[in-house]
């Protein structure tokens, strides 16, 4: 599986925004799908973004017009940008590659990966 490490999580206000980063392994960038999932506490993981290798995106409903996923293959690194950030957005963000055919189908399959599968995370608090 690909290596990940995430970063530019924090600590913002409600309404606030965030980018968070993640490296990951050049062979992984632009053969199957990349994806971001979170989870808050005493919740179970949540898949938020995807991106496939045709760049084609989705989102879950909680998230859509608000985060933004995107890569740069050139620097190894998948991004989500985050806005208009609410407090039931805290939680621990984790980023993953998968083998899949779409970014919709890796949308659903990103809560079941195992923590093998995905990197250590970066935790954002958003306070009201």
């Amino acid at each position: 599986q690909a290596e990940v490490r995430e970063s530019g999580g924090g600590e913002v206000q409600a309404g606030g925004s965030l980018r968070l980063s993640c490296e990951v392994q050049r062979e992984f960038m632009t053969a199957g799908c990349m994806g971001w999932l979170r989870q808050a506490p005493g919740k179970g993981p949540e898949g938020v973004a995807s991106v496939d290798d045709d760049g084609r995106t989705d989102y879950a409903d909680s998230v859509k017009g608000r985060f933004t996923i995107s890569k740069d293959d050139a620097k190894n690194n998948l991004y989500l940008q985050m806005s208009s950030l609410k407090p039931e957005d805290t939680g621990r963000y984790y980023c993953a590659h998968l083998w899949c055919p779409s970014a919709t189908q890796a949308l659903g399959f990103l809560a079941s990966l195992s923590a093998r599968n995905r990197g250590q995370g970066t935790q954002v608090t958003v306070s009201s």
